[in-house]
């Protein structure tokens, strides 16, 4: 049973034949192999197109940046799964990457949407500093977290976001996205009364917003750039195990209540 409207049934990203296997219209054997890296074929894969060279090497410097940020619920996921079964490595993987939210790692593409949504109202009339302005009172007036500001453990600055912002800065690829995230910030503090420093999430959403990068790419960004981190915490894990090890540390540190509501004063 067909749900849904029925979609044109084609593809251009790949097919394959007993001597050849054509990608995007080229010939992975002949054409990709030997000839580009990894970030340029992720690129490739996603867009259908080969990035520039600015596109390239900052996409290639946000997957350096997100791939490992220590224990992480979704690395502790991953090596908790891999403890279970040691031969389910794609699982445990699975597992990690099931991890990855709006919350911790994927709220790029929420960032990407906050700097739109503000670049938008611009575009109508509106001056940065006061759009900017507004939309941060309006996430304080929704007592709901902004995308991108804030970080439990970088403080006064994510270092990340500021040298990925320095470079984009110095290479001329910083734009009316960047513009728009300092501009953000500059207002979070006068609405709030407190700095929140801009997190790597933000950083990432304004500058491939300026490079003109496809939603789909800074959506996949911190899952394809995490699987990497995941790999690197599950061959240890094979080799020094500590999954159970945080599951029962994990296990000590909550009070258990056995069904009891605790009582607070009144």
């Amino acid at each position: 049973m067909l749900i849904g409207k029925r979609g044109t049934a084609t593809t251009a990203i790949s097919s394959a034949s007993a001597d050849r296997i054509t990608v995007r219209g080229r010939d992975l054997a002949g054409d990709l192999m030997g000839r580009i890296g990894f970030t340029e074929y992720f690129f490739l894969l996603a867009v259908g197109r080969m990035p520039t060279p600015d596109q390239r090497d900052f996409l290639d410097m946000c997957l350096v940046a997100l791939a490992e940020h220590g224990l992480t619920p979704s690395v502790q996921a991953a090596r908790m799964t891999l403890a279970a079964d040691p031969a389910a490595l794609q699982g445990a993987v699975a597992a990690g990457i099931l991890g990855c939210g709006t919350v911790i790692l994927g709220a790029a593409n929420e960032c990407r949407r906050l700097l739109t949504d503000i670049l938008a109202r611009t575009d109508t009339g509106g001056e940065l500093a006061a759009m900017a302005q507004l939309v941060a009172s309006g996430y304080r007036s929704r007592k709901v977290p902004i995308p991108g500001y804030g970080h439990p453990l970088h403080k006064p600055v994510d270092p990340r976001a500021e040298r990925m912002l320095a470079l984009a800065k110095a290479r001329g690829v910083a734009a009316r996205g960047v513009a728009a995230a300092r501009a953000l910030q500059v207002a979070i503090e006068a609405v709030y009364g407190k700095p929140l420093p801009m997190n790597i999430s933000m950083a990432i959403a304004a500058v491939m917003l300026d490079l003109d990068v496809p939603a789909i790419v800074i959506r996949g960004i911190p899952i394809l750039a995490r699987t990497a981190g995941l790999i690197a915490h599950l061959g240890e894990e094979a080799e020094t195990p500590i999954g159970f090890y945080l599951a029962s540390v994990g296990e000590e540190a909550i009070q258990h209540t056995h069904g009891r509501r605790e009582e607070t004063a009144p």
